[in-house]
């Protein structure tokens, strides 16, 4: 249990920011989901169009801190390459 009140002020702020910070991944992980989903169903104009609208919610996870760049990085390259699979 905490005991100094600089400890018990930090567990405060990190529920507040594990909040937070779970809305945004959340948030992200919806934008990948339409894309794959477009991709799955075969719709590339969809998907085309669902990667425009995931790219800058991936690196605005980036510059917030919730996700690492060379994640991000992989995650664009990987749907960026399974949509010009589709041909």
């Amino acid at each position: 249990m905490a005991n100094t009140p600089q400890a018990k002020k930090r567990i405060r702020r990190n529920d507040r920011r594990a909040e937070i910070n779970g809305a945004r991944v959340s948030r992200i992980r919806t934008f990948v989901k339409k894309v794959e989903s477009a991709l799955a169903a075969g719709d590339k104009s969809a998907a085309t169009a669902a990667l425009a609208a995931a790219q800058p919610e991936l690196y605005r996870g980036v510059s917030k801190g919730v996700l690492h760049k060379n994640t991000v990085a992989r995650k664009f390259s990987r749907l960026t390459k399974r949509l010009a699979a589709l041909g």
